[in-house]
């Protein structure tokens, strides 16, 4: 399958095999409610656990919808063709995803109460999952060579832009108590102590049991079990899984695997000047 050009949008790259100018525009204009919960991602940093997480959560640990809908259809993109067709099945309160950055969230959103749970993920591991998904998704160039890849991520020649745009757009939004940030650590690390957290922020107010019935689920070796969560649906000219899995480690810290002390220089350079006096910190090393 050749690679089709990408969609461009506001200085953004799209693929369109899940986006056009007509879903971007419906995201615009897109009704956003008081009690509607947004994750949102960088591509490649935690996305789909979120697709598996918010529903449960909201939903007390109904585990229905995780085993009879398509993580796609259950926690829709904000930006993506399918929203407008699963919109009406959607109950309230809604599980949405969205990769766009805070400046292109539509107006009714900023009107709103809606919710945002910003999932951030160690940059290094971000791009090391990023060349995999390339590699295996048939709508995505070629990445090439690991250093010609590198050199695309940190120039934001890749899809939803830089790394450190996206991050700061959300890390610099002035949502105060509609945001909560947590990273991909955190979730491998202690899932039951980030759901609580989860749970919490959204006013859920889960029992220990619930808790751990939805990590139990929410494990990576249950989705990667699970048709509904692990992308074996898609066709094989889309995402071919014999080139790499879509739920392929799971893991923190799989970038030590890949990068050169030279890459990791030239990686931790570029990224440490493009956050240069921001009023955050990262919540990890990137030595």
């Amino acid at each position: 399958m050749s690679s089709p050009e990408y969609i461009q949008y506001h200085g953004i790259l799209l693929p369109p095999v899940a986006h056009s100018m007509e879903s971007l525009e419906y995201a615009q204009n897109f009704s956003v409610e008081d009690t509607d919960v947004f994750a949102v991602t960088y591509p490649k940093s935690g996305t789909v656990w979120m697709q598996e997480i918010l529903p449960l959560v909201l939903t007390g640990g109904d585990l229905t919808p995780i085993q009879t809908i398509p993580n796609w259809d259950r926690a829709p993109w904000l930006e993506e063709k399918r929203l407008a067709l699963v919109v009406d099945q959607l109950t309230s309160p809604r599980p949405l995803v969205t990769h766009l950055p805070y400046h292109l969230m539509p107006q009714s959103f900023h009107n709103s109460k809606a919710k945002v749970i910003y999932v951030m993920r160690n940059p290094k591991d971000v791009m090391v999952s990023s060349y995999y998904f390339h590699q295996m998704a048939g709508f995505l160039e070629d990445p090439g060579t690991f250093d010609e890849f590198m050199d695309k991520f940190l120039e934001g020649r890749v899809l939803f832009g830089k790394w450190t745009d996206h991050m700061k757009s959300w890390r610099c939004s002035e949502l105060g108590d509609r945001i909560m940030y947590i990273t991909y650590e955190e979730l491998v690390q202690d899932l039951p102590a980030a759901l609580r957290r989860i749970s919490d922020f959204l006013g859920r107010n889960l029992s220990e049991e619930t808790i751990q019935k939805i990590a139990k689920h929410c494990s990576f070796n249950t989705m990667k079990a699970n048709q509904m969560s692990n992308f074996s649906l898609v066709p094989k000219i889309y995402m071919d899984s014999d080139k790499s899995p879509f739920l392929r480690k799971g893991v923190a810290g799989d970038w030590k695997n890949h990068f050169t002390s030279e890459q990791l220089a030239r990686f931790t350079s570029v990224i440490r000047k493009e956050l240069k006096g921001e009023s955050f910190s990262l919540p990890w090393s990137l030595d």
